[in-house]
């Protein structure tokens, strides 16, 4: 039946950046459809694992700051100590900072492109082996953005590492596929989540952005949760290298 397809039922997923918002609605998405979940924040994930526990899964915390590429040798360490296996890595940590273009610091530059992009293509890549070392496959799902796509404004090393990660999916596709590893991104529309808190918060922004919306509304970070279900399920075997829009319709405008 189609829908046996969609069930996670004995995987192992790993979810970055699960103790809120998008992070913790995937973790959340993943446990509903059957999955086992490692959450990794840089804090405490108690309400993340309290809904995951809540649908009967299993949950590992693992606090981790993924600025800092010992994370990556951090996390895998620990989910195969506990589960001993994993299938699926969720890349959803990100980071922004905003700043004009003429005034942008090496600093802010640097955090965004080390958290999104640096330790989230070293750690694609340690799944991979996991997956190779267990001859099982795996999925692989980035989360990419509208800024993959576009240019935005007074964030441009957001939109250099979004943009990098939506190509880093492909070229990743492109050498794994044939491992038996689908490696995907979904890219979220204009989500009501603390990062977006700035800009909700400017009136005149904030209507532009809803104006040019077909669907009229902000998306919540649950809009999110089939994407990556899919993506992550048998259902999505054939998908490859694929970035995703989740958002309202933006691009369509």
């Amino acid at each position: 039946m189609i829908l046996d397809q969609f069930s996670l039922a004995g995987k192992v997923a790993i979810v970055t950046g699960a103790s809120r918002g998008i992070g913790q609605a995937i973790a959340v998405g993943l446990a509903e459809a059957g999955a086992d979940v490692v959450g990794v924040a840089t804090k405490g994930m108690d309400e993340t694992k309290t809904k995951v526990e809540g649908l009967g899964r299993d949950f590992l915390e693992v606090q981790a700051d993924l600025s800092d590429l010992k994370s990556v040798d951090k996390i895998m360490k620990a989910t195969i100590e506990h589960f001993g296996k994993v299938e699926i890595l969720v890349n959803n940590a990100g980071t922004i900072r905003r700043e004009p273009s003429l005034e942008f610091s090496v600093e802010n530059w640097d955090l965004v492109m080390n958290v999104n992009i640096r330790t989230a293509f070293f750690l694609a890549q340690a799944a991979a082996k996991q997956f190779v070392k267990q001859g099982t496959g795996g999925k692989i799902i980035n989360t990419a953005s509208m800024l993959s796509f576009q240019g935005g404004i007074l964030v441009p090393s957001y939109t250099a590492s979004k943009s990098a990660l939506a190509g880093v999916t492909k070229t990743m596709c492109n050498e794994w596929a044939k491992l038996n590893i689908n490696v995907n991104a979904i890219a979220p529309g204009y989500i009501a989540t603390d990062n977006t808190a700035a800009i909700r918060e400017d009136e005149e922004r904030n209507q532009a952005i809803l104006d040019r919306i077909p669907a009229a509304r902000w998306g919540k970070a649950e809009d999110l949760q089939g994407a990556v279900v899919f993506l992550a399920s048998a259902a999505g075997d054939y998908m490859q290298g694929h970035i995703l829009a989740v958002d309202g319709g933006w691009l369509a405008r």
